[in-house]
């Protein structure tokens, strides 16, 4: 892949010093804030959302290469990321349920001009999608896509697309249905968005199986989609269908399921160049912010959620440096 000098400094601004990708999220709106008025039993306003993130971004930026924030309010979070690289999202939060096909939406106050002045090294786009559903509303989503990769070239800022994946006919994603399903979503996303018209730099990834329906894993919980070996040769077939670099999310999973993630990605040879890990290290506190505060939040992001984001960080020996991927 050739890359331009801007993005080549963009990409180097959020990794470490092998050239991994070991970032940590905190973009989350809408479900966040859900999430902490339900610990709380009472409303969750735009003021907890800044100091919650401002906090994670304090904390485990110190063990990170970079920070994902959101600009509505993530924006007082990036002035405490301890000079590490800062990923900011350009896309609305959520989904209209009521319409079909889980189309995205941009934030209306907000540019990828307006994202770099404000101060971000690079730019995310989250987007619903599945290759199996219908070809006008993948259309869209292509055209959607296409616009944002042409706004990024023009300012030469890295664009990563995270592709998270949705059963076309409304089914559980948890359901060990849509596991089987999994692969086929995830390695058709990939190869898709792979294209150089789209103007992606680097694809930010659902693994390509559900670890609850993996035989043999500890996350396994009694029924099976695919055995040890079909899931290795899966991560396998996924990868291969990009030559671009790729990081993987944690998609909510527990810190113990995430990494017992990587070390199966490790385990299957894959050249995966790190991770946007949100979640993972932090979903966990949640309770303690909403039920004892602050102070209460701080201490266990200093304690557990520093040991969760270095359980994430041993994992990532296995990553591959991403310049292996490209040609300035």
């Amino acid at each position: 892949m050739k890359i331009t000098p801007g993005k080549l400094a963009g990409l180097k601004s959020v990794s470490n010093e092998r050239n991994v990708i070991a970032a940590a999220a905190m973009d989350q709106r809408g479900s966040l804030q859900k999430s902490l008025a339900k610990e709380r039993g009472a409303t969750a306003d735009g003021h907890d959302l800044e100091v919650f993130k401002t906090l994670v971004t304090e904390v485990l930026t110190h063990y990170a290469s970079a920070i994902l924030l959101d600009p509505e309010y993530g924006l007082p979070a990036a002035k405490h990321r301890n000079g590490k690289g800062l990923l900011l999202a350009y896309e609305k939060t959520g989904y209209d349920a009521t319409t079909q096909g889980r189309l995205p939406d941009l934030l209306d106050l907000w540019s990828v001009r307006r994202l770099a002045e404000a101060g971000a090294d690079c730019i995310k786009i989250l987007l619903y999608y599945t290759p199996l559903d219908q070809p006008r509303i993948n259309d869209i989503k292509h055209a959607w896509v296409e616009r944002i990769g042409d706004e990024c070239r023009a300012h030469d800022i890295p664009f990563f697309l995270e592709c998270v994946g949705y059963d076309e006919h409304g089914g559980d994603e948890k359901a060990i249905e849509f596991a089987r399903k999994k692969p086929a979503v995830v390695s058709g996303s990939m190869k898709e968005f792979s294209k150089p018209r789209y103007g992606v730099d680097v694809l930010k990834v659902e693994v390509p199986i559900n670890m609850e329906y993996v035989a043999g894993t500890k996350a396994n919980k009694g029924a099976n989609a695919y055995t040890r070996a079909e899931a290795l040769d899966l991560f396998r077939a996924a990868a291969a269908e990009t030559t671009l670099p790729f990081i993987y999310l944690s998609a909510g999973v527990s810190n113990p399921v995430f990494i017992e993630t990587l070390e199966l990605a490790g385990e299957s040879g894959v050249a995966f160049n790190g991770v946007l890990c949100g979640r993972a290290t932090w979903k966990d506190g949640i309770a303690i912010y909403a039920k004892q505060g602050a102070d209460a939040f701080r201490k266990w992001l200093e304690t557990t959620g520093v040991e969760n984001i270095q359980n994430v960080n041993k994992a990532l020996e296995a990553a591959s440096p991403w310049t292996l991927k490209v040609n300035p």
